[in-house]
């Protein structure tokens, strides 16, 4: 892909700042070559982190489609007047690469009353039988009218088009010694014995911490209990899923712990599935990543993935933000302060990278490079303690010219000493009372973490509840920067060994910036691109 080189130009109209009251969204504008800030709108629906023109992305449920050799993804269809107790119907996409997808409409409906076990339905899995030539779906009932809250139904399809629910067959919790209240997530894998298995998220119904209930069936249609094993503590671990790949058993989960520092998409890693049971519980036996299994931030939820014979991928959803406009005063540190991020949003998928000692961590799909590839402009449009590509003193900064709509920035930053601080800021302009800062921080010498902060005059500095995780500082301080862009939904990827997802109002077609906090940076090979 050609993008366009690091232009080291300035613009006089962006020495020139404007008062607030100039500051409009006016799209009849010509805001070519300005740096004041830009109020932008969404697009109704997202192409590359998917969002339906109406409604929004809940809880995914990928597969490989071996039938049509593609992936699948359905998902709870999430709609702003959701019915009382009728709500998330299943609805599904298609997609070969991760990055462009194809709307299929509603694969299953809601229950068609009040009263029905599915009146709503709860997330699940599908799974292809190549032996029937018939698809299953897994998923949860969810009706606090009926006797079981929650339960384990089933339908399916000969050609993933017409669908049939199986009205006489559930998994009630209460059955088997769990709870009514809390049965859902089932997911069904193929496990060393030869068998089907099929974990659900659930409780005791004696009470106690929460448990996965496990089943098994040599033929996807009769399950037989198989006994339990326990989550970590006294945290639920929703939207399990199971999975082998290379020599290594892998269990991601979705902590669901409702604090600033947790409910984020984590994993598990062991030589075997037995193994794998045995590194929970009381005594967790984390990855030796250093940061508990932690994948992403919290901006990325109810992650599942599904593999192809040669790829995984892991897909979750990046929640909105209440308001949804940087016309909203503080939009962009809500739902992410502290409190629980709203519920659904943009579908966003994530490549697995498996390291030799089986640890993991999440990189670009490779398919992303190729879809963002119309190279664009990047102009020096105002500076402060920047020469020749090196930010130097605390403050310093190039603020660069408008991204547009969907964005591919890619950028080599090298930090002088094992303490430089850098960042990244959206929504900025040079009239602007606050903008939106990505920062690479130092924790320690030795280690870095993604934290989020409000920068600028008015600005609140860190925004709690939406910093990433602790990583490694590059032995050699240079970091190979990756960031794609969809309206609202940001990714940034650092050294394919780092990942952080966030929703940011208001990055398209405002300026953007490369920040210093101290000490010196060097910066090279800045290029964007977009579709």
């Amino acid at each position: 892909m050609i993008y366009a080189s690091f232009a080291l130009l300035f613009s006089a109209a962006a020495l020139t700042a404007c008062s607030d009251d100039d500051v409009t969204g006016d799209p009849a504008r010509n805001w070519e070559g300005t740096t004041e800030l830009f109020i932008p709108t969404d697009e109704a629906g997202f192409s590359t982190y998917y969002t339906p023109a109406v409604g929004r992305v809940g809880d995914p449920m990928p597969f490989f489609d071996k039938k049509e050799g593609n992936f699948k993804v359905l998902y709870l269809q999430e709609f702003t007047n959701n019915m009382a107790y009728r709500y998330h119907p299943i609805w599904a996409v298609q997609t070969t690469d991760g990055c462009n997808y194809e709307p299929l409409g509603e694969v299953l409906p809601v229950g068609s009353n009040d009263y029905q076990q599915d009146a709503a339905l709860g997330t699940g899995c599908c799974y292809y039988s190549e032996k029937e030539g018939l698809y299953y779906v897994y998923y949860t009932g969810h009706n606090p009218n009926s006797k079981y809250t929650e339960a384990v139904m089933r339908a399916t399809s000969p050609d993933f088009k017409t669908w049939t629910k199986d009205n006489l067959w559930q998994l009630n919790g209460p059955e088997f010694g769990y709870s009514s209240v809390d049965f859902r997530d089932p997911q069904v894998f193929e496990a060393e014995d030869g068998l089907y298995h099929m974990v659900i998220a659930t409780k005791p119904v004696s009470g106690g911490d929460p448990v996965f209930a496990e089943f098994t069936s040599s033929d996807l249609k009769t399950w037989q209990h198989a006994g339990r094993f326990p989550m970590i503590w006294d945290r639920m671990l929703e939207c399990p899923d199971i999975f082998k790949m290379g020599q290594y058993w892998y269990l991601v989960y979705s902590e669901s712990v409702r604090t600033s520092w947790s409910r984020k998409v984590k994993y598990m890693v062991a030589s075997s599935y037995d193994d794998l049971k045995a590194c929970l519980g009381g005594s967790p036996r984390w990855p030796a990543d250093g940061h508990e299994g932690v994948l992403d931030s919290r901006a990325f939820y109810a992650g599942k993935t599904a593999g192809n014979g040669t790829d995984r991928y892991i897909w979750g959803w990046c929640p909105f933000r209440s308001g949804g406009s940087i016309h909203e005063m503080n939009v962009n540190v809500g739902g992410g302060d502290g409190n629980e991020p709203n519920w659904s949003g943009a579908l966003v998928c994530h490549k697995l990278i498996q390291h030799a000692d089986g640890t993991l961590t999440l990189g670009a799909v490779p398919a992303m490079a190729s879809k963002y590839n119309k190279s664009m402009p990047v102009n020096v449009m105002a500076s402060s303690g920047y020469n020749n590509g090196t930010l130097s003193g605390d403050g310093a900064y190039a603020l660069f010219s408008r991204l547009g709509a969907h964005n591919h920035i890619s950028m080599t930053v090298k930090t002088s000493n094992n303490w430089d601080k850098f960042g990244i800021s959206f929504v900025r302009g040079t009239d602007s009372e606050k903008y939106y800062t990505v920062v690479v921080n130092p924790e320690d010498e030795n280690h870095r973490k993604v934290n989020f902060e409000q920068e600028g005059p008015t600005g609140q500095g860190f925004v709690d509840g939406i910093d990433g995780y602790w990583f490694e500082r590059p032995s050699d301080n240079v970091y190979h920067i990756d960031i794609y862009t969809d309206n609202s939904v940001m990714v940034m990827y650092i050294n394919d060994n780092v990942c952080y997802t966030n929703r940011i109002y208001g990055i398209q077609k405002n300026c953007w910036s490369i920040n210093n906090y101290g000490g010196s940076v060097t910066v090279s090979d800045v290029k964007v691109s977009e579709y």
